[in-house]
């Protein structure tokens, strides 16, 4: 991902409200089904880290995005945001600039 695109995104998740949020079980495998369903049908998605939670947001958002096959494009705060194309181009909603390749 380029960082016009990356910027491009981050832009896109100013107006998003977080539509997870991890606490103090920290990542589960429900919630790792259930994210995998939620970027399939939005695309770029923001996950709210709970204060209760011990694990570190980092390593938090690279296992999202590591077991979603996703995009990490920001981490501001307690806050992730991550970015899977859908599969089918009918079903992408989000257009992204084109890279320079």
């Amino acid at each position: 991902m380029t960082s016009k695109q990356r910027s491009y995104l981050k832009s896109l998740a100013m107006s998003l409200d977080p539509i997870f949020h991890i606490g103090k079980a920290s990542l589960t495998d429900e919630i790792v089904d259930a994210l995998k369903e939620a970027l399939e049908a939005r695309e770029l998605i923001k996950i709210a880290v709970l204060k209760n939670c011990a694990d570190d947001i980092k390593e938090i958002a690279n296992a999202i995005a590591e077991h979603t096959d996703s995009e990490l494009v920001q981490i501001i705060g307690k806050k992730i945001v991550i970015y899977k194309e859908a599969y089918e181009p009918e079903k992408r909603k989000i257009k992204l600039p084109k890279s320079k390749a």
